[in-house]
């Protein structure tokens, strides 16, 4: 998640906490322009509904100002810290607001001005003094323009994040609002509710809901246990409803997915779907009435039977469909009439399937499951084809040998833990607040999706939605991450696949040179291609089902071993520190990385070789190597999620 100052849609939030009230023209010169207002988020002055002109920004004075003249608003918003200590020894009070109400702590707050902060409080200010025109206290002002250390700062020294605002919005809200996503986990790591209500009885999810265009917001408090089914004490409102009113279709898609009910009834009775038809929205209106009827589906008996065993269901039907175009092609018929006609109800089936099962699930599932019934009707292929033709003892073995290392190495695979990264709940927020304040709150050292501390070389998986140690990539073969505890085995099952693949080119040739006559002289291509389809349409249809698999395993798997023994690099990283280098239009080899050992110390680590005692691989846990700082390498993936 991008913890940058971005657009969250809510100009109409204002509050003057800009260096100069609207009125006044002077300029407060470059070091002040940062703060002085935020494009994205509109004006905090009282004109802050109207259209904003970035060319009337105040001037950049020059360096060589003297600020000995200056009065202490203005040195307090460019943190001169001697011209106000000057000036409060001369008996300026600091807890005098200035004609619009707003005191010196509010302009060091938003500033950042971290010294004079701790300066102001020595003498006396009030830490949640209220101020501007929304009645804010300094550190809604903080979190409004997004500095998390000024936040650790103000609440260091008692601030209050329970106060509200002239707007009704608490700490938490205000930095749901403006996006600022590690002020939002520092403040819950410090206590604060996820679901706790403003003065209007909306949690912070059903402001993100309603008041945020994206998914970001919705998602992260969602991560952590925000309810999806809450209501504020007006209307009676979820957050479906808020984001059904608001026409958010990306917060109601994520909310749908947590389970958000579509039949909660407002204070008006109305449900989300009724709202969707009062905001003629086509889309939300399709989207609500297709999650009911799922759910009203899923509620059977006979579809939670088959949730429940999925995965072999979805093999029997793959292989049930494979095994029927083989069989279909292989008739001895010669009518391709018929043929075409039982090929066209194969397809009819397969298209009723998808629709009566078209969850995300069962998607995920079907490059798997497909790729175990190629290979099961591979082996069926070498036992009821192959086998009769009598091969020699010592391929009978080997082949036996290859079939059974495919199938270890694929369940391993897919069965085997590849490395999340976990933490309870109380470990969460530890590291929420060690890291944010150790300034370390960082999007390549933290993940705001799982709120844990990243392990080096760690990254998240969207599909898995967890960090995962050493990630390479998710694959979709095996329906598995892949990362530091199985990428080996990974690498043996495409070493397996690639060799059943041969098995089965050797075993078709010979079989189409002892059953079929073949004179490609004579012939031609087109003429040994008929031969063989009308020799043995099966075996024609296996041989090119294997040769894709063999095509896929075997591109993938140079790719990987030149990674692992050449780069030292995982598919992640090298893909992270590529796109680096595009952003930053420079060419580094990607050999030059912490990571690469050289080409045998790489495999003897990766592959944990140790050949009787001769080599000596280094055993690391990659869910405990933390980074030590605040850098992490160029390749380090920096999750925005």
């Amino acid at each position: 998640m991008d913890w940058s100052e971005g657009d969250n849609g809510h100009s109409h939030m204002r509050d003057s906490c800009q260096h100069g009230h609207p009125g006044h023209s002077h300029s407060h010169g470059p070091r002040a322009a940062h703060a002085f207002m935020n494009p994205f988020h509109g004006q905090f002055g009282k004109n802050a509904d109207q259209p904003m002109n970035l060319s009337q920004q105040p001037k950049k004075r020059s360096h060589m100002d003297d600020s000995s003249s200056w009065d202490i608003v203005k040195a307090t918003q460019f943190g001169i810290l001697d011209r106000c200590k000057e000036l409060v020894e001369a008996g300026y009070d600091v807890r005098q607001p200035d004609k619009e109400n707003v005191t010196l702590l509010h302009w060091a707050a938003i500033n950042n001005r971290s010294e004079l902060v701790k300066y102001f409080i020595s003498k006396g200010a009030v830490i949640d003094q209220l101020g501007g025109d929304l009645n804010s206290t300094p550190l809604h002002w903080a979190i409004r323009q997004g500095h998390l250390p000024m936040v650790i700062q103000l609440m260091r020294y008692g601030a209050d994040p329970s106060f509200s605002d002239g707007e009704g919005y608490r700490a938490l809200h205000l930095a749901i609002l403006f996006q600022h996503m590690a002020i939002a986990a520092y403040l819950m790591a410090k206590g604060q509710e996820v679901d706790g209500p403003d003065c209007n009885g909306q949690t912070p999810l059903m402001l993100a809901a309603q008041k945020i265009i994206g998914p970001e917001p919705t998602n992260f408090l969602i991560k952590n246990n925000a309810s999806v089914n809450a209501v504020d004490k007006v209307n009676r409102n979820t957050p479906l409803h808020c984001a059904v009113l608001a026409g958010n279709v990306d917060a109601a898609h994520i909310l749908l997915e947590a389970g958000a009910s579509v039949d909660a009834e407002n204070i008006n009775g109305h449900t989300p779907i009724d709202l969707a038809h009062q905001v003629h929205s086509p889309l939300l209106i399709h989207m609500l009435n297709h999650i009911k009827q799922e759910r009203i589906r899923s509620s059977s008996r006979c579809l939670r039977i088959v949730n429940r065993y999925r995965v072999f269901l979805q093999f029997l039907l793959c292989t049930a469909v494979f095994g029927s175009v083989g069989a279909i092609v292989d008739m001895n018929s010669e009518s391709w009439l018929l043929k075409g006609i039982l090929l066209a109800c194969v397809i009819g089936v397969i298209n009723l399937a998808s629709r009566n099962f078209p969850s995300p699930a069962f998607q995920s599932l079907l490059p798997a499951t497909a790729l175990m019934a190629s290979v099961f009707w591979m082996l069926v292929t070498w036992c009821l084809w192959f086998l009769p033709d009598g091969p020699s003892a010592t391929a009978q073995v080997l082949f036996t040998l290859n079939a059974t290392a495919l199938l270890y190495y694929y369940l391993r695979t897919s069965r085997t833990d590849p490395g999340f990264v976990k933490d309870t709940e109380e470990e969460k927020k530890m590291n929420v607040l060690v890291l944010a304040e150790a300034g370390c709150l960082d999007p390549r050292i933290f993940c705001t999706s799982c709120m844990i501390k990243k392990p080096v070389r760690a990254n998240h998986c969207f599909t898995c939605d967890a960090c995962v140690a050493k990630q390479d990539h998710h694959s979709v073969w095996t329906n598995s991450c892949i990362g530091a505890r199985n990428h080996h085995y990974f690498v043996l099952f495409l070493l397996s696949l690639v060799l059943m693949g041969a098995w089965m080119f050797y075993g078709c040739l010979i079989y189409w040179s002892t059953h079929c006559v073949l004179h490609y002289e004579e012939q031609g291509l087109w003429g040994v291609v008929s031969v063989l389809v009308s020799c043995s349409p099966w075996l024609l249809s296996v041989f090119l089902l294997a040769f894709y698999h063999t095509c896929w395993s075997s591109l993938t798997l140079l790719v990987q071993l030149y990674q692992i023994a050449f780069l030292g690099l995982t598919t992640a990283e090298r893909t992270n520190l590529t796109l680096h280098q595009m952003k930053l239009r420079q060419s580094v080899s990607l050999r030059q990385n912490p990571h690469n050992l050289g080409v045998v110390r790489n495999l003897v680590s990766f592959f944990q070789l140790r050949c009787c005692g001769l080599f000596k691989p280094t055993v690391i846990d990659w869910t405990q190597q933390f980074p030590a700082g605040r850098d992490q390498h160029a390749f380090g993936h920096a999750d925005m999620v």
